[in-house]
């Protein structure tokens, strides 16, 4: 058996054991790189999933491992369930209760996510000239530009923590609420209201929710690895916001 088959058995036991901190605090493979001293390997490119737990749906059909996720496709979660999975150069991983619509001119090449509900922790490859990719939560629209992102979509407001890259935020019932973010490490996570004064719909929000060693996982199963990882390292999330 190979080192990526077992670290997803370990992953779906710890998952059933409830050997994982808890997703409200630190998100849901925070012991995963500290535990085997090294990253996840890239996904072939016929793999979709590399992990899921409870029930998964995509295009409305229960999820099984061999299952096909393009970036048309909807994904959905129930109550204490996730998926992790790839699209093309782009990773993702749902959390539970969440519904996210994938948009793309091709089946490989995601142009835009549509967060319905839920939360959602993104890396983005980087794009060609022309290609660009934007995200969508009930209160924002988000113009990214090769990025790791953090996202919660509800129904009066979002979180938005860009964790590096450049994004473009613009509020959805007030285009006078606009920010550009460029951030190297989590440097500026946001909210984003539904109602309130114009220009205003886009305050400071905290770090939350999400940890390094996630990130450092969905870019592995990319072939990729985070910008912050040489000097940072990946044993835990930066602190202090």
């Amino acid at each position: 058996m190979t080192n990526r088959f077992l670290r997803r058995d370990f992953i779906r036991a710890s998952l059933i054991s409830g050997g994982y901190i808890g997703l409200g605090a630190s998100g849901i493979l925070a012991p995963l790189v500290h535990a085997f001293g090294n990253i996840p390997e890239e996904l072939p490119p016929d793999q979709s999933i590399y992990e899921m737990s409870g029930e998964v749906y995509v295009d409305g059909q229960l999820a099984t491992q061999s299952t096909f996720i393009t970036a048309q496709s909807l994904v959905e979660t129930g109550s204490n369930s996730h998926i992790i999975f790839v699209v093309g150069k782009d990773a993702h991983i749902l959390r539970e209760n969440s519904s996210l619509q994938l948009k793309g001119a091709s089946k490989t090449l995601e142009s835009g996510l549509r967060l319905i509900s839920g939360k959602l922790l993104s890396v983005l490859g980087k794009r060609k000239s022309g290609e660009s990719h934007q995200l969508e939560t009930t209160t924002a629209t988000i113009g990214i530009r090769g990025t790791g992102i953090y996202t919660e979509s509800a129904p009066d407001v979002s979180y938005v923590c860009t964790c590096y890259g450049l994004v473009d935020i613009v509020a959805n019932n007030d285009q006078q609420s606009t920010e550009t973010i460029e951030s190297k490490h989590h440097d500026a996570p946001r909210y984003i209201l539904a109602d309130g004064s114009e220009g205003k719909l886009i305050t400071a929000a905290p770090f939350k929710n999400h940890t390094d060693e996630e990130l450092s996982l969905i870019e592995a199963i990319t072939g990729r690895t985070p910008p912050f990882s040489s000097s940072m390292g990946y044993s835990s999330p930066r602190r202090g916001y």
